[in-house]
């Protein structure tokens, strides 16, 4: 199976929880972070539950010769302590993430993978911070020879890397965590492309009429 990457997306799929939500739960700052969530980026706010059959069908996937990557909305700080203390760090060729680290300070800091500040990633159907259709596109163009890609995902913000695969990739997306999501239109046109996990974005109203139907799957 050396002709086979899987794609992972982090939250929801490789542990069992969204790392930023479970994060700001536990530190009792819930209500706070509501108040602020609907005009702020997700991730400028920003060892946890994991289900008991992640670990070993990633080690089962990298014994059988796949090569594993992670594309992930949640943050390099997260992920990698989280792979670390699961012993999974070494199984994973790439992280495609936002970063984050702690500083001199003792004070943890995220950023967006995509400064939206300068220059916009140009993606409607992403978030501000990622497009990982794009990223998918890039880790496409670097595979060498015939590969077919496996990408496990479960929300809106894998519905556009979802698009970008080929005939011979699948999209694998998590049961009951459908890739999908909901729209909301505002006072002013615009609507908000709200996904099961409550991230959100807004768009213009003329964006929401060019969005792709729902793809169909087969059961």
């Amino acid at each position: 199976m050396a002709g086979i990457v899987v794609v992972f997306d982090f939250d929801k799929t490789i542990i069992d929880y969204d790392s930023d939500n479970w994060v700001v739960d536990e530190l009792g700052f819930s209500d706070l972070f509501n108040q602020f969530l609907p005009t702020m980026p997700w991730n400028s706010f920003m060892r946890t539950p994991i289900h008991y059959r992640v670990v070993p069908a990633i080690k089962a996937a990298h014994a059988l010769g796949c090569e594993l990557r992670i594309v992930s909305d949640a943050n390099l700080f997260f992920i990698e302590k989280i792979l670390e203390y699961l012993g999974l760090k070494e199984y994973f060729s790439e992280i495609n993430t936002n970063p984050g680290f702690v500083d001199e300070e003792g004070r943890l800091r995220i950023f967006s993978y995509h400064d939206f500040n300068k220059c916009s990633h140009g993606c409607n159907l992403s978030p501000l911070n990622m497009c990982k259709g794009m990223i998918i596109e890039r880790i496409q163009a670097s595979l060498e020879g015939k590969k077919k890609i496996i990408y496990l995902g479960y929300g809106s913000g894998d519905y556009c890397p979802s698009l970008r695969l080929g005939e011979a990739d699948c999209m694998m997306p998590r049961k009951n965590f459908p890739v999908m999501i909901s729209v909301e239109e505002n006072n002013d046109n615009s609507v908000q492309l709200i996904s099961i996990d409550g991230k959100l974005q807004t768009i213009s109203a003329s964006t929401h009429e060019a969005l792709p139907q729902a793809l169909p799957v087969t059961q």
